[in-house]
């Protein structure tokens, strides 16, 4: 069973939360679209988060947007926080003790930086995630409002031919009826835990809650 110690998280103004949310499926979908960022280090599911969280909160100058292959796109409208204030929420508890970092693997994230919608998809909204614990291994994937996507933990083997870098894109209709049933987010699949909403985007405790 996996509990939420989250309720404590800083929380991101009502007002900038569909901003937020548009940035980071740009930043997700840009993965998919052009292949992974270089910048993106720890190239797996909890890690794709953790990226498109920090590169939404980024101050998007020219300077990032060149580094980023994004001159010239069309953008959705800045975060409108401080520095500060945006750095905080690069910041995850990490462990259960409430140690901080800026790294965290995919069951702390859902256990002390998310909080449970359920099992069902009625109420998810974009940037919203998608938990599965299959025992040994628990994985993330993100809700884009048109698609989920993921990254498998594939890395390449040096001197490895396949062009695979892991990255997955799959409606929801399609992951409702995979092959392998342990991967469908259905409520009776016992390693499908459910859909979890970062903390920080929660606009009123009745939102809160735990499997």
């Amino acid at each position: 069973m996996v509990s939420s110690t989250a309720s404590a998280s800083p929380m991101l103004p009502r007002d900038q939360v569909k901003t937020f949310r548009s940035w980071m499926i740009t930043i997700v979908e840009d993965q998919i679209s052009r292949g992974a960022n270089p910048r993106w280090n720890h190239r797996d599911c909890a890690g794709l988060v953790r990226f498109a969280i920090a590169e939404a909160f980024a101050r998007h100058d020219e300077k990032w947007r060149k580094a980023n292959g994004f001159l010239g796109r069309p953008l959705p409208a800045e975060i409108e926080l401080a520095t500060d204030e945006r750095e905080k929420f690069k910041v995850f508890t990490a462990s259960a003790d409430g140690e901080k970092s800026q790294f965290a693997r995919a069951l702390p994230l859902i256990q002390n930086n998310a909080n449970f919608l359920g099992k069902t998809p009625e109420k998810i909204e974009p940037g919203d995630l998608l938990f599965f614990d299959q025992g040994d291994d628990q994985h993330l994937m993100v809700w884009t409002g048109q698609r989920i996507v993921y990254h498998t933990g594939h890395r390449p083997v040096p001197n490895e031919r396949s062009t695979d870098n892991g990255l997955r894109a799959v409606g929801l209709r399609q992951l409702m009826s995979w092959p392998d049933s342990r991967w469908q987010p259905r409520a009776e699949n016992p390693n499908f835990i459910g859909y979890y909403r970062l903390a920080f985007l929660n606009s009123s405790p009745s939102e809160r809650g735990t499997p």
